[in-house]
Order: structure tokens, then C-alpha cells, then sequence
């Protein structure tokens, strides 16, 4: 596999490696419909899919809609999701969101990024995870996992996550948006965990400027001219 030198080159050769090793792209919060991923995703706020996975089914089973969550006792709803922490805000995000869902949506999730994020406890991730996955629409989630490979992968330098979005849209079609995000995401968890990266797994490995696998001196050395222009000194990457 060879090494293109632009972003644009780089990303199409790491998106078709990516559909390769995770031909399903798959979002890892159960849900059922869009109602429940929209909950999960909320849910999921500075914590583990795995740990939000663990409440759902006691959740949904006592709130399967959004008028019932909009009815919920605060203090019940704490209950079931405590274990996924900041479980008081996130309590009032959930009914606060579902409130808003009757009163303008008609208690349907909406489809449109500018509706979804004027609920309670959505933003622009949660708003393009819901559209990519509940609609099958273009949406490109940055997570910290995205955010993190993207720059190593040497398509983008931005830290904050709208620039990143930004620049990872204009380098691919709007369709392949959500598909490189839950791929890209899965691929941080499984492979390049951010403390101990599993480089001599990785298939993105040839194509990766942050590489830590020793490479061949011609190979070194034009790598290290690489990475040099696309980190400079003090990045952080």
C-alpha cells in the first residue's frame, strides 16, 4: 500500500482500508429506533457505550416514548441511569429534550441538524450521530476517537471538533460521512487505543505518519519530512 501525500488521497486510500476491516459500521449503543439512540447518546456523555448499554433496557422498559420520559420523576430516572454519572443533569436533559419533542415536534426526533441540536443535551455530535444512524443522512460525528486519528492520519491539525468535521467533510462525499466516523471510532477502540497504539496490527499503519514502527531509513526519513509539515514541533500528536 502506498502513501499519498495529500489529505485528500490519504483519506479515500484509509476510508476503503476501513470498509475493509469493519464492513458493517456499526454504532455500539443498542437502540431501536431514533428515539432511543437520541436518549443513549445523551446518555453517553463522558462515559462508555458499554457502561450506557448496561441501563437501556430498564430505561426504555419504564420509558419507551418520549411521553413517558417527559412524565418521568426526576428522581426515579437518576436511579436507573446513576451509574453512567452526571446522571442529575442528565436526567433533566432526557425529560427536558422529550418535553420539547411534544411540544414542537409532535414527539418524533427530528431529521434536520438545526432542529435536533435546540434539544436539551444535544449538540452537533449528537446531532449528526443521530441523523447518520437513526436516517441514513450525511452527518460526520467527531468524537475524541475521531479527533485523535484524524490527526495522526495527517488529514487535519484543528482540535476543535467543528473544524475537524469541517475539513473531514470537504475530503469526502456526504454519503461516506457516518460510515468513516462509526469506522474510524471503532477502529481507536480496537486498534489504536490512545495510550498503547497497536501499530503492528494496524492495517492504516502504512499510510499513518505517526507510525511508531521502524521503517527502512529511505522510508524513515521521508516519513519524518512528512510528519514534520503535518505536526509541527510541539502539536501535541
Amino acid at each position: 500500500m502506498g502513501t499519498p501525500r495529500t489529505p485528500k488521497g490519504r483519506i479515500t486510500a484509509i476510508s476503503a482500508q476501513l470498509a475493509a476491516d469493519y464492513p458493517e459500521a456499526l454504532c455500539e449503543l443498542d437502540h431501536r429506533n431514533a428515539f432511543e439512540l437520541l436518549a443513549a447518546t445523551i446518555l453517553s456523555a463522558q462515559t462508555t457505550d458499554a457502561r450506557v448499554n448496561m441501563v437501556l433496557p430498564t430505561l426504555f422498559a419504564k420509558y419507551p416514548n418520549a411521553a413517558a420520559l417527559a412524565a418521568a420523576i426526576p428522581g426515579e430516572l437518576e436511579d436507573i441511569i446513576r451509574s453512567t454519572g452526571f446522571y442529575h443533569s442528565k436526567a433533566r436533559n432526557l425529560i427536558a429534550m422529550t418535553q420539547r419533542l411534544l411540544d414542537r415536534f409532535g414527539g418524533e426526533v427530528p431529521t434536520e441538524r438545526d432542529d435536533l441540536v435546540t434539544l436539551a443535551g444535544v449538540g452537533r455530535k449528537t446531532a449528526n450521530v443521530v441523523r447518520s444512524v437513526a436516517f441514513g443522512l450525511p452527518g460526520l460525528p467527531v468524537d475524541t476517537h475521531v479527533g485523535r486519528l484524524t490527526r495522526k492520519w495527517g488529514l487535519t491539525t484543528q482540535e476543535d471538533p467543528v473544524k475537524v468535521e469541517a475539513e473531514l467533510c470537504a475530503l469526502l462525499p456526504p454519503a461516506e460521512w457516518g460510515d468513516f466516523s462509526l469506522r474510524t471510532i471503532l477502529h481507536g477502540r480496537r486498534v489504536c487505543d490512545a495510550k498503547k497504539p497497536q501499530c503492528e496490527k494496524c492495517t492504516i499503519e502504512p499510510l499513518c505518519p505517526a507510525s511508531l514502527l521502524p521503517r527502512r531509513p529511505s522510508q524513515r526519513a521521508a516519513v519524518t519530512a512528512e510528519r514534520d509539515d503535518l505536526f509541527p514541533a510541539n502539536s501535541g500528536v
